[in-house]
């Protein structure tokens, strides 16, 4: 249950099975700091510590995005214990860049074998 006065987002994207999603994000007090918390399907994600909010919140973005999820935006829809609806913005985060997958067609595993060594360096 989320702590009053606490902030409390909402996070929507897709999944790491391309299925989307939206849930809230809430924030636990611990000690001197906040850790956020998503529930989603039969998972509980908790971030370590941190000392802001928005801080344990970029966290709980960056390891989604390690996972697999893409498209992450939030909307603040609780600040200090007050309820805004949809009044927020939707902030976007961008998807970290995916490296190309490797051509794996005959004729470019042909031209793998042939490239010389000195092609591959530069």
């Amino acid at each position: 249950m989320a702590q009053v006065g606490l902030d409390r987002h909402q996070l929507a994207g897709l999944d790491e099975r391309e299925r989307g999603f939206s849930r809230p994000v809430e924030f636990e007090r611990e000690g001197d700091g906040y850790r956020a918390v998503l529930r989603y399907e039969a998972v509980r994600i908790t971030t370590a510590t941190h000392s802001t909010q928005n801080e344990a919140l970029l966290e709980l973005i960056q390891s989604l995005q390690a996972q697999g999820y893409r498209q992450l935006k939030t909307q603040l829809s609780f600040h200090d214990g007050l309820y805004l609806g949809s009044q927020e913005l939707w902030v976007e985060y961008p998807d970290p860049p995916q490296a190309e997958p490797e051509p794996s067609g005959f004729f470019d595993r042909v031209k793998r074998w042939f490239r010389s060594p000195a092609a591959d360096e530069s």
